[in-house]
C-alpha cells in the first residue's frame, strides 16, 4: 500500500481525518493531496505536471 503525503509539508497522512485529495484545478492529471493543517493555514502546493500553485 502506498502511503500518502501531503503535496504542501510532505508529511505521511495515510488514514488521518480532514485529508483531502483532488485533481490539479488547471490540468486536472496530477492528484494534489492536503492535510488538515496545510488546509488550516492556506500552505502552498504545486502542479508537478503543470506547474499550477494554489490556493489562490
Amino acid at each position: 500500500m502506498n502511503k500518502l503525503r501531503c503535496s504542501s509539508c510532505k508529511e505521511e497522512i495515510t488514514n488521518q481525518r480532514g485529508t483531502v485529495k483532488f485533481k490539479c484545478p488547471k490540468c486536472g492529471k496530477t492528484e494534489i493531496i492536503r492535510c488538515p493543517h496545510c488546509k488550516k493555514i492556506a500552505a502552498k502546493y504545486k502542479c508537478s505536471a503543470c506547474g499550477f500553485e494554489g490556493p489562490n
